[in-house]
């Protein structure tokens, strides 16, 4: 049986929401069964004045989007102030992926930066586009660089972006095991980087394998990039359709 987790949403999917917006929008994601959200970098927003706004809404930070060889103090505040101990690199250099060398240097560099932030009792990942799937002698550049990082460096698997980079998304899951804490869930029709994504459950992508293959997995967060449909509606249906389907638990029953 799969492993059922509670869903998380990632704020860039609802980025367009006015912010005296945001309190109604967060009591219907937590209404709906979400349990968390994570929050991407916007150097504009106030993490105190987010944190009060979910808090009030029974919402919880399971991770945040930023970039801390950039900006090591202020990540580490901003996540500190969220709550959270997980920090994801939301993306590398996508001329980086086409060359063993240079993804080794980039895991080598992700391995510094994760043990400074150990030293801040913080955890340090990366989150997949569709560029990290570059033939490397037989192997996807990802799986070179997850073998490069250090253990102490997680991934956060971004399902359609694997799949749009022409993964099997469940063995790619396979294969790497344990070290994904984290998985992006997002749906459409998985042809290309332009295609404009839907609900979860409304696309093409083998949800129910997806949460087989990773146990290990800690939270599934639903994520669309761009959406032909309105973006709140269409997250609110995810999470009716992961929870009818059996693949999440509404975030306020126990597990």
């Amino acid at each position: 049986m799969p492993t059922i987790n509670p869903l998380g949403v990632q704020l860039y999917t609802l980025r367009d929401v006015p912010t005296d917006e945001r309190p109604t929008v967060f009591k219907a994601l937590a209404d709906a069964g979400y349990g968390a959200v994570e929050p991407f970098n916007n150097k504009a927003e106030s993490p105190q004045r987010l944190r009060a706004e979910l808090d009030a809404a029974g919402l919880v930070v399971s991770s945040i989007h930023n970039r801390p060889a950039e900006d090591f103090d202020g990540a580490v505040a901003t996540a500190r102030s969220l709550g959270t101990d997980t920090i994801i690199v939301p993306s590398g250099d996508r001329r980086m992926w086409s060359d063993e060398a240079g993804v080794r240097q980039f895991a080598r560099d992700m391995g510094e930066v994760a043990a400074r932030l150990a030293d801040e009792g913080i955890r340090l990942g990366y989150h997949n586009h569709e560029f990290e799937f570059a033939d490397l002698g037989g192997r996807c550049a990802l799986e070179v660089f997850a073998d490069a990082l250090p253990p102490e460096v997680v991934l956060e698997v971004d399902t359609y972006w694997a799949a749009v980079g022409g993964q099997d998304v469940p063995a790619l899951l396979q294969r790497l095991g344990d070290r994904v804490r984290f998985l992006h869930l997002k749906d459409g029709p998985a042809t290309d980087t332009a295609a404009p994504m839907t609900a979860v459950g409304a696309g093409v992508l083998p949800f129910a394998d997806i949460v087989a293959a990773c146990p290990s997995a800690e939270w599934h967060l639903v994520e669309l990039d761009r959406c032909a449909t309105d973006v709140l509606r269409a997250v609110l249906d995810s999470a009716e359709w992961l929870i009818g389907q059996g693949l999440a638990r509404r975030a306020d029953e126990a597990a």
